[in-house]
């Protein structure tokens, strides 16, 4: 269907790899034109070998789950003749170790807060019918084994 590509660039210069002494900041680039700074998360090299103000690959886990279930969210609800003003969502990630003893993103939880303008406004039941089937056709859902909550709030008009 679709083919994705992202181009990670990172360079040594002077610092002492061997040492373990180099900067773990990267660039990512992508087929759009956006070029963004990466790094290793500073929860897991800590600064001055991270760069905390980067995008670390965990936020970027997080993120595109969060994003993905907004697409689907908006594109359902506008189908369903639904007005959405505002979405917004303060996704979290949570990492431990797995059966084999290797730190995963074991859950990530979504916490949409959903603004709808106009006469439809969706009851609690529906909002969390329209979240239930926007996390069933969500293609980063759909591609990884960590749990994905969804955790809605009703915002006032």
């Amino acid at each position: 269907m679709g083919h994705y590509t992202a181009e990670v660039l990172w360079e040594r210069g002077d610092q002492d790899f061997r040492g373990g002494r180099y900067s773990r900041a990267h660039r990512l680039r992508f087929d759009g034109g956006i070029d963004i700074a990466g790094s290793a998360s500073p929860h897991v090299v800590p600064p001055p070998w991270s760069d905390p103000a980067a995008l670390d690959p965990e936020e970027a886990f997080v993120s595109s789950i969060a994003s993905c279930h907004m697409l689907w969210f908006l594109a359902l609800a506008a189908k369903d003749g639904l007005c959405v003003d505002r979405y917004h969502d303060n996704a979290a990630g949570e990492m431990r170790k797995n059966a084999q003893g290797k730190l995963f993103v074991s859950r990530v939880t979504l916490r949409p807060q959903v603004a709808f303008s106009g006469p439809d406004q969706p009851d609690t039941d529906r909002l969390a019918q329209l979240h239930h089937r926007s996390h069933e056709e969500c293609f980063i859902a759909n591609s990884v084994l960590t749990e994905i909550r969804c955790e809605p709030v009703l915002s006032a008009r």
